[in-house]
């Protein structure tokens, strides 16, 4: 029997086989195409010459501080609302108003503020995490069994012990599910504000090799950057169901 994950990976790879076919049967030149063999020959150049590395660190550099940061945000407001019913209500309108601003329709102001760099890159990022990890993590602590709060209530546990070994513990398989997803947000609104506007990182790479007219190096980092994203989620996979067993699966669900 073939095993899954190479089962997996017939299609991508006879979709590829297809290309590089069809590509040297018609002779192509573009620039917007390339064969995968000669995108594969740009990515090997690429690494060796340390532009992929280095545009991969201030990518990833970016998204993982903005996912720090808009994680521990939103981790902090989606308790506080799970628990006090009353706040929830009070921030419900403004909490709906803000969340559907696209967080990349924050650059002008975040560029007057903070210019170019990885700090304008980082607030951006961290924004568009902020709301992920709020929702679900709200849901999680409203959806805690009652039992467990009045178990808490009969131990006369502090607020801040009842979050610490309640709360946290109860939630915590559908809140690393949101941190996933915000993980995959922070890779992708970091490498859009590259392309917008921010001239780091693997956004940015692909723009130099697009005005370049180099097809080959610009579907490569594209190619990468769908790599990074893959090991990223399939990394955070592997650690959610390590960590959490069966209630990874009901986290996978919700």
């Amino acid at each position: 029997m073939i095993p899954e994950r190479i089962k997996a990976l017939l299609l991508p790879i006879t979709i590829l086989a297809i290309l590089e076919i069809w590509a040297r049967a018609v002779h192509l030149q573009s620039d917007s195409l390339a064969p995968p063999s000669a995108i594969a020959a740009a990515l090997v150049e690429a690494f060796q010459d340390g532009s992929m590395l280095t545009a991969t660190r201030d990518t990833l550099i970016s998204a993982f501080a903005g996912l720090s940061i808009g994680g521990a945000v939103g981790l902090a407001f989606g308790i506080a609302l799970g628990i006090f019913h009353i706040f929830d209500r009070l921030m419900e309108v403004t909490i709906e108003a803000i969340r559907p601003i696209p967080s990349i329709a924050l650059l002008p102001i975040a560029l007057i503020a903070l210019g170019f760099g990885y700090r304008m890159e980082i607030v951006i990022v961290a924004f568009a995490c902020v709301w992920p990890i709020l929702i679900l993590t709200r849901a999680a602590v409203g959806g805690i069994e009652p039992r467990l709060m009045e178990v808490s209530r009969a131990l006369r546990l502090s607020p801040t012990d009842r979050v610490r070994k309640i709360i946290i513990p109860a939630a915590l398989p559908r809140i690393f599910l949101a941190f996933r997803l915000a993980a995959g947000i922070a890779l992708i609104v970091a490498v859009t504000v590259e392309i917008a506007i921010n001239p780091i990182g693997l956004g940015a790479a692909i723009m130099t090799a697009q005005q370049a007219l180099r097809p080959d190096l610009m579907l490569a980092y594209l190619f990468w950057i769908g790599l990074i994203g893959y090991f990223l989620n399939t990394g955070l996979m592997v650690a959610q169901r390590h960590l959490f067993g069966r209630a990874a699966l009901v986290g996978d669900s919700a």
